[in-house]
């Protein structure tokens, strides 16, 4: 039993008792008695009570609060609600001598004035006047929290990675026949399951407002051709076989157009699923398809324009005018003389005066594994086996920003010098124009039209370069903020190989093995793998 303190008041006298705790009880805290003389108007010096509190501890104390005749106290409570009004607490305290003490029905009562119309707690309120356990705090009202909800979500049957890449043979070469990269479906598989939304419960607080749940969000199950729906609508089913993949949301099954070549036979193909050549694209042909571009055998000086992947098993020879460009990755098993552009990564054995660009990053580090000549570039990394040549061919390679930033800061200043020359042309006339109207010449009807044509253009292109430069400072700030980035070579790196880094640069002065070149106090350094 805690300790506690009674006031007594007799006629012509009024003073406190103090009751020491018993067993595990606590003892009296002298923040509970100043409170509660405070409340009922009582004075008395601090060093008095503090002093009566700590013999208390050990047996009962009484003080003097003053000499005049006071009515009885009744037992009384102060309650304490919590900030978000979910939770109400009460502490008693004991009725003078000779005081009356409350009921529950009472107690609740007046909980109900003070505001408190839900949540009362009425088993633990008559469980205190059942035993009367002063000091001490108790729950004697509490909120019903709301239940939240559960978002909706699809789960999807296949894999939705876009980073998936080739594996490697034990002997280091890729294995461009088993890329594992297309998700390939049959009739009659579930490609996505819709798991719809749990909306929750409200919950309500002490003085009865309803508190809803936070929003659940909805999902619908988008989806393009070849595809069934449930008739409840929460599973999709393939309907043909073929190969299925997640854009920008909506699940599509692509059935592949199947050739054996690409040539005189075929003409140029555009196809809206996936293509498949089991054979080789001759020089000149074009082969375009909104998917996967799949070709087991060479491709020659032809140009291939993928939405998806590009896979060429057995390499190709671009002959200086063939072009690769997918939105997803490409796979060769070498690149010679070809421009080759993925939004995605870029994987070899090797690539040979080429021009390369990548999205992410550019692998070359199979069996072979060698970047001679020409320009490779990526967004990331660049994995190498061999660096440049021996025999000193031009090699560039640069990471650390995207290719397409980059193409599109010269494209702006391009544009900034040719409207930079065109009002260099433009302001004279308009200066001597205005030179003329303040000395009041009268100009013609054909000459003010033309005044006015040429103030418009100023502004046009005015505007048009404030608007570029505002744009190359935007991109600038997302090239310098690309993520730490590297060129790795496993093998050698010769002499006259150029790396970039962001906008800093070296060229290797002589033969070096097993390094990485990173960015390093605004200069190219080269360090241990």
């Amino acid at each position: 039993m805690n300790g506690y303190f009674r006031l007594v008041n007799r006629e012509g006298a009024s003073s406190l008792r103090l009751f020491p705790p018993k067993g595990d009880g606590k003892p009296i805290d002298v923040t509970d008695l100043l409170e509660y003389l405070t409340m009922k108007d009582y004075a008395c010096d601090l060093p008095t009570l503090k002093r009566a509190v700590e013999g208390a501890e050990k047996e009962e104390q009484e003080i003097c609060l003053g000499n005049e005749t006071r009515l009885p106290e009744r037992e009384c409570y102060k309650l304490r609600v919590g900030p978000d009004k979910m939770q109400a607490f009460a502490k008693f305290y004991a009725a003078s001598e000779g005081g009356e003490n409350m009921t529950a029905e009472e107690m609740i009562n007046d909980l109900k004035l003070r505001g408190i119309k839900s949540g009362i707690c009425t088993e633990a309120i008559e469980g205190f006047f059942k035993k009367r356990e002063y000091l001490e705090e108790i729950l004697v009202a509490q909120g019903r929290a709301p239940v939240q909800g559960k978002h909706a979500w699809i789960e999807y049957k296949f894999s939705t990675d876009k980073k998936a890449k080739p594996t490697l043979n034990e002997d280091g070469s890729v294995d461009f026949f088993h890329l594992n990269i297309l998700n390939h479906c049959n009739k009659g598989d579930v490609l996505a399951v819709l798991h719809p939304e749990e909306p929750g419960e409200p919950g309500e607080d002490l003085a009865g407002n309803r508190i809803l749940p936070a929003d659940v969000r909805k999902e619908t199950l988008k989806y393009g051709h070849n595809i069934e729906l449930s008739a409840d609508r929460t599973t999709l089913t393939a309907q043909v076989n073929g190969h299925v993949e997640l854009v920008e949301g909506s699940v599509f099954v692509s059935d592949e157009l199947m050739v054996e070549n690409v040539d005189n036979s075929t003409g140029n193909i555009d196809y809206e699923g996936n293509v498949q050549i089991n054979g080789n694209v001759a020089t000149n042909f074009q082969v375009k398809a909104k998917g996967d571009i799949v070709v087991k055998g060479v491709v020659e000086g032809a140009q291939l324009t993928a939405g998806g992947n590009i896979i060429i098993a057995r390499g190709m020879n671009g002959m200086g005018r063939g072009v690769l460009r997918a939105k997803g990755n490409i796979v060769a098993k070498f690149l010679e003389n070809v421009t080759a552009e993925a939004d995605g990564y870029v994987a070899s054995e090797s690539i040979l005066h080429s021009r390369v660009t990548a999205g992410s990053e550019v692998n070359v580090d199979g069996r072979r594994g060698f970047i001679t000549g020409g320009k490779v570039c990526a967004t990331g990394s660049i994995n190498v086996k061999t660096l440049g040549s021996e025999m000193g061919a031009d090699t560039i390679v640069e990471v650390g920003t995207d290719p397409k930033l980059k193409a599109r800061v010269n494209e702006l200043q391009k544009q900034i010098g040719e409207d930079t020359k065109l009002l260099q042309t433009v302001q004279p006339t308009l200066i001597s124009a205005k030179q003329k109207l303040a000395k009041g010449v009268k100009l013609s009807s054909e000459q003010i039209q033309q005044i006015q044509s040429m103030a418009a253009l100023n502004k046009q292109k005015t505007d048009a370069i404030a608007a570029a430069n505002k744009e190359i400072e935007d991109l600038q700030k997302q090239m310098m903020s690309s993520s730490e980035t590297s060129v790795r070579v496993k093998g050698e790196v010769y002499p006259g190989t150029c790396i970039c880094i962001g906008d800093v640069s070296m060229v290797v002065q002589k033969t070096t093995h097993y390094c990485r070149f990173v960015r390093e106090r605004g200069d190219v350094k080269m360090a241990p793998f």
